[in-house]
Order: C-alpha cells, then sequence, then structure tokens
C-alpha cells in the first residue's frame, strides 16, 4: 500500500491449495486475512490449472521449489521428472463439467467448475471476481480454438449465474476470448456483453509479444465503445509490461494485472527510469551510495544502494527478493500515476 499500490490481484488456484478458501472465509474474509482494506480482485484459477505444463505456472513453482513436492525420484523409463497425474500433458481433464487436476503439493484432487470456482471466489471475498474459462494455447486448431470459446462462454454463463445467486457486494467480470482471430474474438464479445457482466477482461492467448497484442487491440478494442459496453471497466489480463501498458492504455484499457513485475524481482532484474538491470552483475559490487533509480522513493532506494542489492543476491539472501520486488512494485504504481496524470491533463 505504501508503493501505492490500489487493486490487487489474488490468485484463486494457489489460494485454494494453500491455505484454502474456507480458512479464509472463516477469517472474515481476503482483506481482513490479509489486514489491507484496499481493492482486491481473484481470478477462476483456471489460467493456472490449464497452464501446468508450461509457461508461467511452472515457471513460478519451479522458482519457489514448490514442485520438488511434484517429483518422483525415477519415472517407468528410469528418469527423473515429475508426476505426469501433476505436471505435464495429462495433469488436466476437461469435461463439460469442468477441469480436474491434481494439487502439486500433495496429489489431492480438485475438480474446478464454474460454480465451485465462484463458491471459492465467495469465500476469499475479493471485490471484483473473474468466471471460469478455458485457456487454449497460442498454436491450436481453428476448431477446436471456437470449440474452446464456446465452452468458455457456457461456463462463464454459470458462473454468472451462480454469482447472481448472492453477489455479496462483488463485481464479475466476462473473460474474452478468441485468440488473434477476428470473427471469434468478436462472436465473443457479442455474446459476452449481452449478459449482465459488470465489467470486460480481456484474455485468452493475446497474441505473440507485443506487436500482434497491439495489433489485437487496435481492431478490437473500438468494439467496446459501442452501446452500454462504453461504460463499463474493461480489463487486460496477465500483461504488464511498460511498453504494453502505454499501447493498451491508449486503447482504452482500464487495469491490468501481471506478476511481470515481481517475478523480474526475484531474478535480480530491476526497473528504473532508464532501462531495467541486473544487479547481479559484478559491474554493481561497487555502486557505493548508488541507488537503484535517482528519482524513486520506494524504502529500497531511500535505505541501499546498489553494491547492497549485489551482495545480497550474490549470496542468495531471502531479503534481496523482497528489497528487489518491493521497488519494483513501486516503480510500477508510480508508473500508472503518471499514466492517470496525462489522461487528467489530455496528455492522452
Amino acid at each position: 500500500d505504501e508503493a501505492g499500490q490500489q487493486l490487487v490481484f489474488c490468485n484463486t488456484y494457489h489460494l485454494l491449495l494453500h491455505p484454502g478458501s474456507e480458512i479464509i472465509r472463516d477469517a472474515g474474509g481476503i482483506h481482513k486475512f490479509t489486514n489491507r482494506n484496499e481493492p482486491f480482485i481473484t481470478d477462476s484459477g483456471g489460467f493456472q490449472v490449464f497452464s501446468l505444463a508450461y509457461g508461467s505456472v511452472h515457471e513460478e513453482l519451479s522458482s519457489k521449489g514448490e514442485l520438488k513436492r511434484a517429483r518422483v525420484k525415477k519415472d517407468p523409463a528410469g528418469k527423473k521428472g515429475f508426476r505426469p497425474e501433476v505436471i505435464g500433458k495429462d495433469a488436466v481433464k476437461v469435461t463439460e463439467e469442468g477441469a480436474l487436476f491434481r494439487s502439486y503439493r500433495d496429489g489431492s484432487k480438485f475438480m474446478l467448475t464454474p460454480e465451485t470456482t465462484v463458491r471459492a471466489q465467495k469465500d476469499i471475498g475479493a471485490d471484483i471476481i473473474i468466471p471460469l474459462d478455458e485457456l487454449p494455447p497460442y498454436h491450436i486448431d481453428r476448431q477446436v480454438l471456437s470449440e474452446s470459446v464456446d465452452r468458455s462462454h457456457r461456463w462463464e454463463a454459470r458462473s454468472l449465474q451462480e454469482h447472481l445467486k448472492n453477489v455479496k457486494g462483488q463485481a464479475m467480470f466476462a473473460v474474452i476470448h478468441g485468440g488473434i482471430d477476428v470473427e471469434l474474438r468478436t462472436r465473443s464479445i457479442e455474446y459476452l456483453t449481452s449478459l449482465p457482466f459488470d465489467g470486460y477482461a480481456i484474455g485468452g492467448s493475446l497474441g505473440n509479444g507485443r506487436a500482434e497484442l497491439k495489433e489485437l487491440l487496435d481492431w478490437m478494442m473500438p468494439l467496446f465503445g459501442e452501446g452500454n459496453r462504453k461504460n463499463k471497466p474493461r480489463h487486460l489480463l496477465g500483461i504488464a509490461d511498460e511498453q504494453s501498458i502505454r499501447n493498451a492504455v491508449l486503447q482504452g484499457i482500464d487495469t491490468l494485472d501481471s506478476c511481470y513485475p515481481t517475478r523480474l524481482g526475484r531474478h535480480g532484474t530491476l526497473l528504473t527510469r532508464n532501462g531495467s538491470i541486473k544487479i547481479r552483475s559484478g559491474k554493481h559490487s561497487r555502486s557505493y551510495s548508488v541507488p537503484i533509480d535517482e528519482e524513486c522513493t520506494c524504502k529500497t532506494c531511500m535505505h541501499y544502494d546498489r553494491a547492497y542489492l549485489w551482495h545480497l543476491f550474490k549470496a542468495n539472501e531471502p531479503l534481496a527478493v523482497s528489497l528487489a520486488t518491493l521497488h519494483n512494485i513501486h516503480y510500477m504504481s508510480d508508473l500508472m500515476k503518471g499514466i492517470r496524470k496525462d489522461i487528467m491533463e489530455d496528455k492522452i
């Protein structure tokens, strides 16, 4: 909060596995559990379930050592690896009912359905919640993608029905799908904006790189300016590098989320107004009295120099990750504050 962070994104998948949504519910909800009074948003958990075998989830769990729980000493071929029912192509079974997967922590089975994810998010008590959707990969046959979009629509409609049984002061955002396919994206927008969702999140595959994402938003975002759509907020899921943020804001995106700044911090990459720096590099070993960013007012920059942070990372001190993450969050908050100021002054 001191960094200026407003909306905080919580990961339902990880919270379901630990501590469990019922623990947070019995604590009085996520605000009391974390002693934070500002807004929270939770996802459905679908993204993590459908990307267990690759990408951000596999990388995140590996970097934290969590996947050690899912390892086997040797697979049937005599090689070390992960239990295939937990991590890999056999980790998730999808039916019309939902997605069945196993916990990477203890191998226990979880059935994620539109109804169960909404109930979990009700227990958690975030201010904005997300319906269950399916995450198809970037490279996928168009017919399979079309079927996936239709399944996501059915799941999202079921999620909305469950949500409306007891709104509890929460807003639910639809998730627009269709990959980079114009017809499928348009179809998704037309259908989901016809339902009484409180806002719209842009999800699914968003292209292969910044240029394709920008092209997608260039033609798609004007569709949200039609009718009552223009009065509802638009959220871009999983994107938060600086260039993409600036492109997205110009197209009418209101909020974004990503583990980008915190992941960079964990691995020793620090964001500055003059570009990112790799603090593990030996050139920082004698950067005495040099903060990460001369203009930054975060506690890391106010109290520590690059030389000390270099030492912490090279010595694998846990404090290094905390200080780097704090700085990167503060930097991103400052970036968004500047963008909001430019909007108010009609510079954007």
